[in-house]
């Protein structure tokens, strides 16, 4: 029965796996610098005869390892993460991730030869910064795919969901400086302009969705109290639903820039600062499949909950753009913990959260066996797909 093949498979590499989200765990690297961590993923990867392409897309950390059956069939991806955050290291558990991802392909790759088809697993770094998977999806790499997965450590079981679109967007404003006290009339104050933005931006907020978020900071303010600022710097996260509603805040938010440096008579320069993340459109067909093969091992149908309202952006966004996806969640610990804590870190590293890691791994390498085996589901997964693009 292939369904057994692909649990022993992963039982058998149960100790492997999890060495390896302990090894991850204790060695964080940033986003693009996870060099100890790609390779003992692919190297694991060419231990089950994938064959191994790194530093796709010019991503040095990132890999593509594929498991070609040879026969024309469906192709399974799985998605790995594997950066960790700045002092916090891997409290995001990405260290789980990374190696569920991995799991996943190899246990799927162990039934190839009876369905067919390819198992390709998508390293895809500094998910927390630079969004590796939107410059993969820009360069068309999922595209060959039936379906895409990852799933994610929490504190609770959460079924696929919704993200929400992303733009980051810096406004430079120049001024001119001069002495505060003795010529202030002289000057053109950069800083006041970055605070008429603040204030127009607060005001606009009363006409935004609900769903619709706007955080700012400034990050240059000026150098002195005596001297009027001549360059001022503010940052700001424009978050909505949709990708399409995400564009029209943008302008509305550039407008209000646009606005305080008319006030003040500074200019105004703007520009994106990091990758903009699309919404998550979770395949429910696919993710309905997932959450069968949960419980199938074990798991109580009313632990799995729909997830939760105040979701935040995920590059799995634009992978679901191009491809059905799923993103959805494993409790790894009993406690409420919020990612990127330190008691969230704490829990990735817990032998809960390896088994959780474990049992991910399973339940992605069932699903994809599924789509494998039953063309009537794949077509309803991807009818789903075009009708919600």
């Amino acid at each position: 029965m292939m369904k057994q093949i692909i649990l022993d498979a992963i039982n058998e590499n149960e100790s492997i796996f999890k060495n390896i989200s302990i090894y991850i765990g204790e060695n964080p690297e940033l986003g693009h610098e996870e060099f100890k961590a790609c390779k003992i993923l692919t190297d694991t990867l060419k231990e089950h005869q994938f064959a191994v392409e790194t530093g796709i897309c010019d991503l040095p950390t990132a890999f593509k390892a594929t498991f070609d059956s040879g026969k024309i069939g469906p192709v399974i991806g799985f998605m790995a993460e594997y950066d960790a955050l700045p002092e916090l290291g891997h409290a995001c558990g990405h260290n789980l991730i990374g190696t569920m991802g991995i799991a996943a392909g190899i246990g799927l790759s162990k039934v190839l030869s009876e369905t067919g088809g390819k198992v390709i697993v998508y390293g895809t770094p500094a998910e927390e910064t630079k969004g590796g998977k939107v410059t993969m999806a820009e360069a068309g790499i999922f595209e060959e795919l039936d379906v895409a997965m990852m799933v994610h450590p929490l504190d609770n079981y959460l079924k696929s969901g919704d993200s929400l679109a992303m733009d980051a967007i810096q406004f430079e404003f120049f001024g001119k400086s001069a002495h505060a006290a003795a010529s202030p009339h002289l000057g053109i104050n950069a800083l006041d302009a970055v605070l008429h933005t603040f204030n127009s931006i607060n005001a606009l907020r009363q006409h935004i969705k609900p769903d619709a978020r706007i955080h700012g900071i400034i990050t240059e303010g000026g150098k002195a109290a005596n001297i009027v600022p001549d360059y001022a710097v503010a940052q700001f996260y424009v978050r909505a639903g949709k990708r399409e509603d995400v564009n029209i805040l943008v302008e509305k938010v550039k407008q209000c820039a646009e606005g305080a440096a008319l006030q003040t008579g500074a200019t105004v320069k703007s520009s994106f600062y990091e990758f903009s993340y699309d919404d998550m459109i979770t395949n429910q067909t696919l993710s309905a499949v997932f959450t069968k093969q949960l419980i199938s091992l074990g798991v109580e149908e009313t632990d799995i909950h729909e997830q939760r309202d105040g979701s935040g952006s995920l590059d799995m966004g634009n992978v679901s753009q191009v491809v059905p996806s799923i993103h959805p969640y494993v409790k790894i610990c009993n406690e409420a913990y919020a990612c990127h804590t330190h008691e969230f870190r704490e829990a990735a590293m817990t032998d809960q959260g390896r088994d959780a890691m474990i049992l991910g791994a399973k339940s992605m390498a069932l699903t994809g066996l599924e789509i494998l085996t039953d063309k009537e589901l794949l077509a309803a997964i991807k009818e789903e797909f075009q009708k919600n693009k």
